[in-house]
């Protein structure tokens, strides 16, 4: 009776596991998956036709997106049409250029204030520097990438500033 009864629930068990594997709308959830360039589908002729490629392993997950209306420009709609007189923009050009020379001088006086800190390589030993070499060793490193990134910046800012109209 016992052995009846795990049959039945094995073969249930198993019409079930079928039943799963059968089509889910049009994706069958134990057919092969092809690959067709950055497109999948699971239709035997239409990867022949296309030449795909089979895909193994994990589960493919594909979203499909909606497409952008034709003609439609990638710009802000709210700002397509608008001029701006040349008087103001000749004066917002003024004030970025002003803007930018002033964070050219604070910058470069930060990097004043690294290369005075870091010595030419051989700074003053702070603390427990003395006791602890790699410590000393980290600081003078970690000097010497600030100096190079802000040098760094400070051609990035003279770039903006010749890009600039005068």
């Amino acid at each position: 009776m016992k052995l009846r009864l795990l049959t039945m629930l094995a073969l249930t068990g198993a019409v079930g596991m079928v039943h799963a594997q059968t089509k889910v709308g049009t994706i069958t959830s134990t057919s092969v998956i092809y690959k067709c360039g950055n497109e999948y589908t699971n239709t035997p002729t239409e990867a022949q036709r296309k030449s795909c490629q089979v895909l193994t392993g994990g589960n493919v997950t594909v979203v499909q997106s909606s497409r952008p209306a034709p003609g439609r420009v990638a710009s802000s709609p709210a700002l397509a049409g608008i001029r701006v007189d040349s008087g103001a923009q000749r004066e917002r050009d003024k004030d970025a250029r002003a803007i930018l020379e002033a964070e050219l001088k604070k910058t470069e006086a930060h990097l004043a204030d690294l290369n005075q800190q870091y010595g030419n390589g051989q700074p003053d030993k702070q603390g427990d520097e003395s006791r602890n070499y790699q410590k000393y060793l980290d600081r003078v490193a970690q000097l010497k990438a600030d100096i190079d990134r802000t040098t760094s910046d400070i051609d990035g800012i003279k770039r903006e500033l010749a890009r600039m109209p005068q």
